[in-house]
């Protein structure tokens, strides 16, 4: 495991789960967060995204580091980046601090199979084709020929984090320790949805 720091400005926000091996532009306008980006971006450029959770100020306990990999800065005010998923951690507790934004203690351990070239990959391609269905059910495009050029674990992790699915649901997929678990817990996610899809006779384009 890097030696990633064990204290790190979060960016709390509701519905956008982020995954490592995966961008996620973000058009930033607060003034709290336009100074957790300045102040990333001056130090080390990582920083952390989780998802709010409904009640109050709460956070889920696992999210993304990702590292800022282009920043613009608008006349207006805002900010523009691309922030870039490195590896998830587990929060363990708030630091306060005399800043508009929040830190966190968080810990990397239960992630480190995010950082390593795996070399048993699981099976996916019956999960990919119910996907396929699922996507085409609710009328979204994906260009798979550019999906297939990914390697496995970025596939997934697209595939978790563009899914049509709940707040809720994204966070268990964020959360699934091992690639294995992932690819189980979006088969079985989508086949909830699909269920009475005869895949058989269903032909997928």
């Amino acid at each position: 495991m890097k030696n990633f720091p064990d204290t790190i400005p979060i960016f709390p926000l509701s519905g956008v789960i982020y995954f490592p091996k995966t961008n996620l532009p973000l058009n930033i306008f607060e003034q709290r967060y336009v100074d957790l980006v300045t102040d990333t971006y001056n130090k080390d450029k990582l920083m952390g995204m989780v998802q709010s959770r409904k009640d109050g100020n709460e956070v889920y306990k696992v999210g993304c580091l990702g590292k800022i990999s282009d920043l613009q800065k608008i006349k207006d005010g805002r900010i523009l980046i691309n922030l870039t998923g490195i590896t998830r951690f587990e929060i363990l507790e708030e630091i306060k601090n005399q800043k508009l934004y929040r830190e966190f203690k968080v810990n990397y351990k239960n992630f480190e199979e995010d950082l390593k070239n795996l070399s048993a990959i699981p099976n996916t391609e019956k999960l990919i084709d119910k996907a396929k269905i699922f996507f085409k059910k609710n009328g979204l495009l994906l260009n798979w020929v550019e999906f297939n050029k990914l390697d496995e674990n970025q596939k997934i992790n697209t595939l978790s984090m563009i899914s049509p699915v709940t707040n809720e649901e994204k966070q268990k997929l964020l959360e699934a320790l091992t690639l294995g678990d992932k690819i189980e817990t979006l088969e079985n996610i989508i086949s909830f949805y699909l269920h009475g899809v005869n895949f058989d006779t269903q032909t997928i384009q």
